[in-house]
């Protein structure tokens, strides 16, 4: 489950999208997300690019009615602080986190916070 949205076992493929907005303009993101649960998106996907990002998550999810999840790219603090402000998922590249000892991290709060992880990888972080 992200959020109330069944992925996986035989549940119905849900549309997924991500803004193009900066996270931090609260705004503007959770416009962008009621127009893509007007075209039929379920589950939205939001950039963190720093702590500010992170927070912003808390204030996106208070006026919008579909699952969150962060985006995040190079720093395990951010996907930490993003489960933190409410994200209901989070997608990583194990590859680009720092090492083990901080993705191990991030899955420890995963756990804390019952929050699924996609795993995204490309050929350059393999």
């Amino acid at each position: 489950m992200v959020g109330n949205v069944p992925l996986g076992n035989g549940a119905p493929i849900a549309v997924q999208s991500m803004t193009n907005t900066d996270t931090r303009d609260v705004a503007a993101t959770v416009a962008q997300i009621e127009r893509l649960t007007e075209a039929g998106c379920e589950i939205i996907r939001v950039a963190v690019l720093d702590l500010e990002a992170a927070a912003a998550i808390t204030h996106i999810r208070e006026q919008i009615t579909i699952p969150l999840i962060a985006d995040i790219h190079f720093d395990a603090r951010l996907a930490t602080a993003s489960m933190e402000h409410g994200a209901q998922g989070i997608r990583i590249n194990p590859g680009n986190l720092g090492g083990p000892d901080k993705l191990a991290r991030v899955v420890a709060a995963a756990k804390q916070h019952r929050v699924p992880i996609r795993v995204g990888v490309n050929s350059g972080s393999v």
